[in-house]
């Protein structure tokens, strides 16, 4: 009975040891791919989703040659990378990539295209995790948002050169549940959707050096506490540049181009270091008084 437990537990333990040994560090995906294949650089898989079992947590999954590879769900810390030729996905009737990852995973995800397909849901969904860095992403042809972060704790959301086009809901949208959720975004362009950037309950949202674009709404912030600043944007050919339902938004040094409304505070707070440029617009819209949560100072 003693010799029989001994083997047993020998037994789990070299499975074991056969299941981590079996994940490697950097993985592969190819056009021409299998997923029976280990995803090494000279047998690589054919989708991120057969890689991504292979791959250990913390590790990298890269391309090999241009290529459809496939919706992903991401469930550890992980970087995708697409870099040096053109690594797809297509979403049609589902979600590019959902990150639903512990609270302390960090997801890389980089030269990347998602290609909703026109029935395509969100590009990319962040329901949990630490940090959800996106670079260097084109997402385009989805019927709800490019990227939608929508988490139950607190996590960061960093995008930084990503273009974002035709989209029924928003290009980004910033959302959470129990806050604070933190969004950085810069270099980004958003154009021809619902709303560029939404930034919702329980987040804190800083935009720079991008533009928002031919959108029903540029920057909507409905969020009673809720907080996004604006540096250096352009608003043009929206419906709206800016509309705070709620919340407090800050902006200078930005230009806002030919919208129908420049900045429109229906019920929050929209506020002006009055060094930003109006002209084309329907209307430009009046700034909120420089007072309380409103404030912009010069130090």
């Amino acid at each position: 009975m003693k010799n029989n437990l001994l083997w047993t537990v020998a037994f789990a333990l070299l499975l074991f040891t056969s299941v981590a040994y079996g994940q490697a560090t950097r993985t592969w995906v190819s056009g021409v791919g299998d997923d029976a294949n280990p995803c090494s650089r000279t047998a690589p898989c054919k989708t991120f989703a057969g890689a991504i079992s292979k791959t250990a947590a913390g590790g990298e999954i890269n391309a090999i040659d241009p290529g459809g590879y496939g919706a992903v769900t991401i469930t550890k810390s992980i970087t995708i990378d697409g870099g040096g030729t053109f690594a797809s996905i297509l979403s049609a009737f589902t979600n590019g990539i959902i990150i639903n990852a512990a609270a302390t995973d960090v997801v890389n995800l980089r030269n990347l295209s998602i290609d909703g397909a026109g029935t395509g849901i969100d590009g990319i969904r962040f329901l949990a995790g630490k940090t959800l860095n996106v670079q260097n992403v084109v997402i385009f042809n989805i019927t709800g948002d490019g990227i939608e972060a929508s988490t139950a704790s607190a996590g960061d959301l960093i995008v930084e050169n990503v273009s974002i086009s035709d989209c029924g809901g928003s290009g980004i949208a910033a959302l959470s549940s129990v806050p604070p959720l933190g969004a950085t975004i810069s270099r980004t362009r958003v154009q021809s959707c619902s709303r560029g950037i939404t930034a919702g309950s329980g987040s804190v949202v800083s935009i720079r050096d991008s533009d928002l674009s031919l959108n029903s709404i540029g920057l909507f912030v409905n969020g009673g506490n809720t907080q996004a600043n604006a540096d250096t944007v352009r608003f043009a050919s929206n419906g709206n540049g800016i509309n705070a339902s709620a919340g407090v938004v800050r902006f200078i040094n930005s230009t806002f181009f030919s919208n129908g409304v420049g900045i429109n505070p229906t019920g929050g707070s929209i506020c002006s270091a009055g060094d930003s440029i109006f002209a084309g617009n329907g209307t430009n819209g009046t700034p909120s008084p420089n007072s309380g949560p409103c404030t912009i100072t010069g130090q």
